[in-house]
């Protein structure tokens, strides 16, 4: 039964810890919201980086080159 009792205080200990952290959101709310914006906007607005097709193809070169430094190096070897 000792386990029980201290999966229970765990539980009371991380459910007191959630309603502080509640607590601390809801005032970063408030403050958000006062100032004019919602801090969940700014949280959820965040876009994709996007690759061009040249830096693609950039990348895709120079990674055949490194595989390509990579087989003749292991041809040398095995030779």
């Amino acid at each position: 039964m000792n386990i029980l009792a201290a999966i229970k205080r765990e539980e009371r200990k991380l459910e007191k810890q959630l309603g502080k952290v509640q607590h601390k959101l809801s005032g970063v709310r408030a403050a958000a919201k006062a100032l004019g914006g919602s801090a969940e906007s700014e949280i959820i607005g965040v876009k994709k980086r996007v690759l061009s097709a040249a830096g693609r193809a950039a990348i895709a070169k120079a990674a055949k080159k490194r595989w390509a430094r990579v087989r003749k190096r292991a041809k040398k070897v095995a030779a």
